[in-house]
């Protein structure tokens, strides 16, 4: 994928060394874990002034690691303050743009951390106000829930200090810019993932400076508590939030079958879209569904329920809505055929390239980090933080195992009772790779093993795809899968969906009008 570039201006903080390249290795932790990577809607950017960027917290580290790679600019991100004591770890967070909060729940001193963290609010408005670009997580702790956690008033705060500042200076008003974050599973390598950047917030008018100190603390409290309002509001429309994961299921699963649908009618071929484009398929009929939930629920509570059933009986089977629909009238033992040559190939490829380098420099780590991660789950850690705790140990594990590697084989090159050493020297040409200078080979290879655990990835990527496509053609092929009746069935569900569609003004139709800040999609579906 392409990222986002950074602004570029006088105005702009600048980007420090250690933050570059802290950055480069967060976007190659994330490319590495999800194997589809999106980044849109970046034209809601705005092009001056400071940036406060809030998101939901769904999946532990992975959320910060993710739009530290994604976002532009230095972006600054609020941890635990008890983190930075930590010794190395203090250094470079902070360097990668992090800053300390002071929670009353972290110390027995709950006045003084409260004191330090309105101090600490008070520094990060005035550097949103001069330009600064902050990351918040408003939840306030990352959570397993369908939908958006309430949410805090720090966010509220941070940006009333910054307004304030920046009319002080006569410089831009700064913005809240809250970002969709979705995975097709966060907690699954090689999953999907899309970052959604939204347009930023209306703010009301900032509450005016009163000589009451009394009475200024009950005008911010009020302006915060109708801006976190907002923020969360904002929070649940960028995240398609629901109150059930099943909800949330269904609304994936019918976009799908719509997208389907919409391809059999136009006579087009049925391809699966991008998850970005899944995604804003999803925000269409979830906008719809919550309107009709309300407006018309006797018309949509028969097609959930069909829908569900439906997907029921397909997950049963082991088959997805696509499945069904691109199944071809009648599957040739061609297809089959080219589906089983392409799997083929992708292994050949893949052995051919990846070989011993990658089975010695990876697999042991991968191994041990599955084990580490198979006593996690006995031990009962939270769902949310597996993706958290399978990152974290692996960038642990991979580089020590590498460096354990790298010094293994440079000595059993290059010492001169190795027995390898030895047999090289048996031969004239083979004998130069015992001359290599022994920290050559030794930086050689410690960068050799990351670059062909990355080829190993893509190239699995690959192989996949093809052995999903030809455990497809086999199922197709089944005779004892009533597929007639599955497609039948799919596309009664399709046209009813897209003619419900049809009949609404959606998110993405021309004739659409974006809600204002703080009112979700379907309070402003209309019929046609």
């Amino acid at each position: 994928m392409s990222w986002l570039g950074d602004p570029k201006g006088d105005g702009q903080p600048k980007l420090g060394f250690t933050y570059r390249i802290l950055r480069r290795f967060s976007r190659s932790l994330m490319s590495v874990w999800f194997r589809e990577l999106d980044v849109v809607d970046n034209e809601n950017m705005p092009h001056d002034g400071g940036v406060m960027f809030i998101a939901w917290h769904p999946s532990g580290l992975i959320d910060p690691i993710l739009l530290h790679a994604s976002l532009p600019g230095r972006l600054s991100i609020l941890a635990k303050h008890t983190l930075f004591k930590i010794p190395i770890l203090g250094r470079l967070i902070r360097a990668g743009g992090a800053l300390p909060i002071y929670r009353a729940s972290d110390s027995d001193d709950v006045g003084k951390s409260r004191m330090k963290n309105s101090q600490m609010l008070q520094d990060v408005g005035r550097e949103i106000s001069n330009g600064g670009r902050l990351l918040l997580f408003p939840e306030g702790k990352t959570h397993t829930d369908s939908g958006v956690s309430k949410a805090k008033t720090g966010a509220a705060r941070i940006i009333l200090i910054a307004l304030r500042e920046a009319e002080l200076q006569n410089k831009t008003p700064p913005r809240i810019v809250p970002v969709g974050l979705h995975y097709s599973n966060s907690q699954k390598f090689r999953e999907r993932g899309a970052v959604i950047l939204e347009r930023p917030m209306e703010l009301p008018e900032i509450p005016p400076t009163v000589e009451d100190s009394d009475g200024q603390k009950e005008l911010d409290i009020a302006w915060a508590r109708t801006v976190t309002e907002s923020i969360e509001e904002e929070l649940k429309r960028a995240s398609l939030s629901k109150t059930s994961w099943e909800e949330r299921r269904l609304i994936w699963q019918g976009r799908s079958v719509v997208y389907a649908e919409r391809a059999i009618q136009s006579g087009n071929k049925i391809t699966r879209p991008s998850f970005a484009e899944s995604v804003i398929g999803a925000r269409r009929l979830r906008a719809g569904w919550e309107y009709m939930s309300n407006h018309k629920p006797e018309e949509i509570a028969p097609l959930v329920e069909k829908s569900r059933l439906h997907f029921t009986e397909l997950e049963e089977m082991g088959i997805t809505p696509f499945d069904v629909a691109a199944k071809p009238k009648k599957p040739t033992i061609l297809g089959y055929l080219i589906a089983l040559t392409a799997w083929i190939w992708s292994a050949a490829w893949m052995l051919g390239l990846v070989t011993w380098s990658a089975v010695l420099g990876n697999v042991p780590p991968y191994q041990a980090n599955y084990l580490t991660m198979w006593h996690f789950k006995k031990k009962g850690i939270s769902q949310s933080i597996h993706g958290t705790m399978k990152i974290a140990t692996a960038v642990i594990m991979f580089p020590i195992w590498w460096i354990f590697a790298s010094l293994s084989i440079t000595v059993l090159f290059l010492a001169t009772s190795s027995p390898l050493f030895i047999l090289l020297n048996k031969h004239w040409l083979l004998a130069y790779f015992t001359q290599i200078s022994p920290l050559l080979m030794f930086f050689i290879l410690l960068v050799w093993w990351p670059i062909s655990g990355k080829m190993h990835m893509n190239l699995y990527s690959r192989l996949v795809r093809s052995w999903r496509s030809l455990k497809r053609w086999k199922n197709w092929r089944q005779n004892e899968l009533d597929w007639d009746r599955l497609q039948k069935r799919q596309r009664e569900i399709g046209g009813m969906l897209v003619g419900l569609g049809n009949s609404l003004v959606l998110p993405g139709d021309p004739e659409w009008q974006e809600p204002q800040t703080g009112d979700d999609d379907f309070k402003h579906v209309t019929l046609r």
